[in-house]
């Protein structure tokens, strides 16, 4: 039995925190006692810490097995801060630096080997690492090994192979963000962990603010959120490669310091695009879903989804980006219908036929997310198996105090030219019969005779566009799978027809600012920013916002003050300590 205690004295002098976050103390215990363990936390609720602080006490070298080579290489530079001895293995490194590693694992000089799985696909790798000693394995994102999961990996499964390979077997510690019941039952049995010795601390991040924002100028709505909150770093992320070019030009065109990041780009420069994300010389990160499942960044402070995703679990992993330093931060959704479209083609593109079904209902829980007029939050933790929730009290749904305008007439309009155009016809086409545009193809199907032509003259294509679109959401319109979005009038839809139903629209959702200006706080942001640029590394790994607020309230003077900021342990000290006093002490002078 080894005592919590020796955990704690390791937080504290290695990473500088005082005390473990909710279950990090029962996931530590597990396995410092020998009983393999899944753990299941919220993206940013700490889980590295659960293999990171056992891996400083335990004799040998814990291996991490991660499919996310930049959060290999983000963690592996975080290690190195902090003075402690970490490598990983992966497709970046050379033949030379491959064996060279291997060779210093195999001598036993890292506490910690980050390794992706897809190594485990070649039985000599396996037989070298038989002949380390190796007290943990650590399998992190280990949804990923189930065939439930939102993300299976067939090099997942290898693991129990894997695990079988040591004379010695190591405790197994498996961790993920997302899990559904099903899946954490599936996790379970392949790694032949006890459920009872699962850790779950909840879903719930209570320092994200969510919010789903539907029939509104997408490309407008991220011009204004960017610019109010300029200072600050965020991650906005669409469907499509073309998506993702198109805002990229948008935003680039407007001064805004912008990376990309997708699939069409080569490797060299996605890996420059994302450096200069991680050092804050780009401060928006415009990208597919395969950006970002291994970023480890701590101060994003908001999380945009210009387009829909294609389930729960990939939104609340991206989504979970934001404050992973436990600072206030947003996650927004912006809704179309056009997404739903988007992301059925791209599941039947991707998907083996067998997975498609449950692929679609996941689909389903997500357009149902979007549509709510219930607490976002609780939806969310609600779909990952949590009861017995209470609202959040915080998110758009919880604290909406629009105005609500009545539109029924409006709505009339478009349901009666929708109608009158024969039901067979997309967004575009009915919005230019309802602007009176003289448009070739408006004029050859002589919609120019109709009753619901030039009905919205007064508004422009793009207004009337959105205006259908909030229709959508309403359902009262409905949008026919096909090649081409057909829209129909819906039986609700009818009802307004028929003056049954009164239709509400609230006002337009307005961007704000996240934070207040500090001056301190901004003056020990371009310090670290210089100091980072010096040692190579991205700010975050320096310091996280959180522990520059942290030194804005504490105003350490001396190095024993300094210790007792969020984050700082004796490397930190050692590092930086003499360079943040000074800047503290320079400000208060000036500000006597």
């Amino acid at each position: 039995m080894i005592s919590i205690e020796r955990a704690l004295s390791v937080l504290s002098s290695y990473f500088g925190f005082s005390s473990f976050r909710t279950g990090q103390e029962n996931a530590i215990r597990n396995v410092l006692n020998g009983k393999d363990t899944l753990c299941v936390m919220p993206t940013g609720g700490g889980k590295s810490i659960c293999y990171q602080v056992p891996a400083l006490i335990m004799e040998g070298t814990v291996l991490v097995v991660s499919p996310l080579i930049s959060l290999m290489k983000d963690q592996v530079d975080a290690l190195h801060q902090v003075g402690i001895p970490a490598a990983y293995i992966n497709s970046t490194l050379s033949s030379e630096e491959y064996f060279g590693t291997l060779e210093n694992a195999q001598a036993g000089m890292y506490r910690l080997l980050y390794v992706a799985p897809e190594r485990f696909d070649s039985p000599s790798f396996i037989q070298q690492l038989s002949k380390m000693e190796i007290p943990m394995i650590a399998i992190d994102e280990a949804h990923c090994i189930s065939q439930w999961g939102h993300d299976f990996r067939p090099s997942y499964r290898m693991m129990s192979k894997v695990i079988g390979a040591f004379e010695k077997k190591p405790i197994v510690l498996a961790l993920t963000a997302t899990a559904t019941p099903a899946v954490r039952d599936d996790i379970c049995e392949q790694l032949r962990i006890d459920p009872e010795h699962t850790v779950m601390t909840g879903f719930e991040r209570s320092n994200l603010t969510f919010s789903v924002i539907k029939g509104q100028d997408r490309e407008k709505y991220v011009k204004d959120y960017v610019k109010k909150n300029e200072g600050e770093a965020g991650i906005i992320y669409a469907a499509t490669r073309k998506a993702v070019d198109q805002l990229y030009t948008v935003l680039k065109k407007s001064g805004t310091p912008v990376a990309k990041y997708h699939a069409g780009l080569s490797d060299l420069e996605r890996q420059s695009e994302q450096d200069r994300f991680l050092m804050d010389e780009a401060k928006v990160m415009i990208a597919t879903n395969a950006f970002g499942m291994g970023i480890d960044k701590s101060n994003i402070r908001y999380v945009i989804h210009y387009q829909m995703p294609k389930n729960m679990e990939s939104y609340y992993q991206e989504a979970g980006r934001a404050g992973r330093d436990g600072l206030d931060s947003e996650c927004t959704l912006l809704f179309s219908s056009q997404d739903v479209l988007t992301q059925r083609f791209l599941i039947d593109q991707s998907q083996e036929s067998n997975r498609i079904p449950a692929e679609l209902e996941k689909l389903q829980s997500m357009v149902d997310y979007c549509h709510t007029e219930s607490c976002l939050q609780k939806f969310i933790i609600s779909y990952f198996g949590e009861t017995d929730l209470e609202d959040c009290g915080k998110c758009a749904n919880c604290t909406d105090t629009r105005e609500a305008f009545e539109v029924t007439v409006d709505v009339q309009k478009v349901l009666s030219c929708v109608i009158r155009m024969g039901q067979r016809f997309g967004k575009t086409m009915i919005a230019q019969v309802l602007t009176g545009s003289r448009n070739k193809k408006v004029l050859e199907f002589n919609f120019d005779q109709l009753s619901t032509y030039g009905l919205m003259k007064d508004r422009n294509t793009k207004e009337v566009s959105d205006f259908i679109e909030f229709i959508i959401s309403e359902n009262y319109l409905g949008v026919e799978n096909g090649q081409f979005p057909i829209i129909y009038v819906t039986e609700q839809g009818k009802d307004v027809l028929t003056n049954k139903v009164k239709v509400f629209r609230k006002g337009s959702v307005e961007t704000k600012q996240i934070t207040k200006e500090d001056p301190l706080f901004n003056q020990l942001r371009a310090l670290r920013m210089r100091m980072a640029q010096e040692a190579g590394v991205p700010p975050f790994v320096v310091f996280s916002d959180k522990s520059l607020h942290d030194m804005v309230v504490k105003m350490p003077k001396t190095e024993e003050e300094f210790l007792q900021v969020n984050g700082v342990g004796a490397a930190k000290l050692e590092r930086y300590g003499e360079a943040f006093i000074e800047e503290i002490k320079s400000f208060a002078a000036q500000s006597v």
